[in-house]
């Protein structure tokens, strides 16, 4: 028999979460293999984190009464998949306000280890060889953010105490912001050239899945380093790879293509290259964030009123 209450299923035990409206029932499911409920009886789905879309989609059918669908990622590719069968009027919610801090502090973290030399340095420190001499320092490099959204925002602002010589803004669309005019997609290739640091920050869709191809990377100034905390199907890894084992170009990417990379793929050691393990969003920021967010959104949803960072409404 279906409950009467309208149930909830969140990734954490509803006891951690602080301000959660009394209006639902709430279940913890984190991806195992038994439903904690009837998902039939689920109104606010909040997908398990960091898990493959077969794990997240995989009760969404069942849900016949479901009205949010809400990830705790910025991206929401791989969730896409299983809304096309759902009844038409289901919001999903993206965790816009979660990550970006966390996101924009790696991308920083690996601007600064590529050029300093760190990579290498630790290396050299387990073999007890002093490896001093002269590294590139981001002062007065021309740094290119593709993909101007808040985590592209947040990229900003932690760039901006290190005197960049110019940081150009790239989105979909042109427009202007406080900090300076944003540049439509159709400019990339003249702005390209100029670029001695390329960041990718952009979501995953048809149009930028393998936006960074050859033609993307082969308008990189050589010895440009390319920085990719979006998507790794976002760049075209054999064409990365051609530019990496010619020496013409650097990267850091904390997303690959495949993922998680498989041992052996010619990637882990290709030169010039630094690779983190899709640890963006995966810090101590992102659990009180994400709680803060899902206690918001279920508040409102009490109450009737719109929920925040809505991507789409299926039809």
């Amino acid at each position: 028999m279906s409950s009467t209450t309208p149930e909830v299923w969140l990734p954490f035990p509803a006891d951690e979460i602080d301000g959660l409206p009394a209006a639902f029932r709430y279940h913890r499911w984190d991806g195992e293999d038994a439903f904690p409920a009837d998902p039939a009886d689920c109104v606010f789905y909040v997908t398990p984190y960091m898990k493959s879309p077969g794990v997240s989609l995989r009760p969404l059918a069942l849900m016949t009464r479901l009205r949010i669908v809400q990830t705790l990622t910025a991206g929401t590719d791989d969730v896409l998949g299983g809304l096309a069968d759902l009844h038409p009027g289901i919001r999903l919610c993206n965790a816009r306000g979660v990550h970006e801090a966390s996101t924009a502090e790696l991308a920083l973290t690996l601007v600064l280890a590529s050029l300093r030399g760190i990579p290498g340095m630790v290396r050299g420190q387990d073999r007890e060889d002093w490896r001093g001499g002269f590294y590139p320092a981001l002062a007065d490099k021309s740094v290119l953010i593709v993909g101007y959204g808040a985590i592209g925002a947040a990229i900003e602002d932690r760039l901006a105490p290190f005197e960049c010589a110019q940081i150009t803004r790239v989105a979909r669309s042109a427009r202007s912001t406080a900090r300076g005019p944003v540049h439509p997609f159709t400019e990339l290739p003249d702005l390209l050239p100029r670029a001695d640091v390329v960041i990718l920050s952009i979501p995953l869709t048809e149009d930028t899945r393998g936006l960074v191809g050859a033609g993307f990377l082969g308008r990189m100034k050589d010895g440009a380093l390319l920085v990719n905390v979006a998507r790794g199907p976002v760049v075209d890894t054999k064409s990365l790879l051609a530019e990496l084992d010619s020496g013409r170009l650097r990267a850091a990417l904390d997303v690959t293509d495949p993922e998680p990379l498989p041992a052996g793929h010619p990637l882990w050691h290709a030169p010039h290259v630094l690779i983190t393990p899709h640890v963006g969003g995966s810090s101590s920021a992102f659990e009180p964030r994400a709680k803060r967010l899902l206690a918001r959104q279920l508040t409102r949803f009490a109450a009737g009123e719109p929920v925040e960072n809505t991507v789409l409404i299926t039809e």
